[in-house]
């Protein structure tokens, strides 16, 4: 992959983030207005071209702003997001689990409401698989589908396609989670999932109270809040770890 600047790193990170926010392409007007550059407009339309000409962004239109490519949210996960702390408030969190934490002795009162926390601070769906029991539970869709991205019964269709891919295979992705990190992270087309190149899925294996395994998954549009997410799917781990 191609080498970027330090400018270019900073200007794809900041197109990232208005297109996660507001899910319209970003053009070199909001980035010169909102954001301190130092350089020229005709040189943030350069660089621009720049981005898009090595697969970062995509420009839907000529008219329009940028949107980020596959290649570009990649980018930002793995080299932007390296230089930030990946944890959620924690403390949120367990005000949260503290209001159920009694339900520890009842299975599936816990693992509902855990996929729920899940599901509500990210405003994905989310899949909370546990191995013994082969138990999966599902939340989140009413908050997911109010992404503009679901407007299209097309693509509403092959996100349901895609979640229901993914109960077949969920036991493949738990044996799997044995590399560097247990964290995963897939982005569109590196879904080898039917139907999922619109979509990102995180995912990541867990230790469940009474020495159980599973999952726990978060699936939504490429657009998602990545930071917010894989932050919240840390913090939420790290807390399991403790039960």
């Amino acid at each position: 992959m191609a080498q970027i600047t330090q400018r270019q790193k900073f200007i794809l990170d900041k197109i990232i983030q208005e297109y996660i926010q507001a899910a319209v392409p970003v053009s070199s007007q909001v980035l010169e207005q909102k954001y301190e550059i130092g350089i020229k407009p005709a040189t943030i339309r350069l660089e621009l071209q720049r981005l898009t000409d090595l697969g970062y962004l995509l420009q839907p239109h000529v008219s329009a702003g940028r949107v980020p490519t596959d290649r570009g949210y990649r980018f930002f996960v793995d080299e932007v997001l390296e230089e930030e702390k990946r944890t959620f408030p924690e403390k949120k969190i367990l005000e949260k689990i503290s209001v159920f934490e009694k339900e520890l002795s009842d299975s599936f009162k816990f693992f509902s409401e855990l996929t729920k926390i899940l599901a509500d601070f990210s405003s994905a769906v989310a899949l909370t698989y546990v191995a013994r029991e082969g138990i999966l539970f599902k939340e989140g869709w009413t908050g997911a589908f109010k992404e503009p991205e679901f407007h299209d019964l097309n693509c509403a269709r092959d996100f349901a396609i895609m979640i229901q891919e993914l109960e077949k295979s969920i036991d493949e992705f738990l044996n799997g989670g044995k590399g560097k990190t247990r964290l995963k992270i897939f982005i569109g087309r590196e879904n080898k999932i039917p139907c999922a190149k619109n979509f990102s899925l995180i995912l990541s294996s867990a230790k469940f109270p009474k020495r159980r395994r599973g999952i726990l998954a978060l699936l939504g549009p490429k657009r998602m809040d990545y930071p917010r997410n894989i932050g919240l799917m840390g913090s939420l781990v790290n807390f399991l770890e403790k039960c």
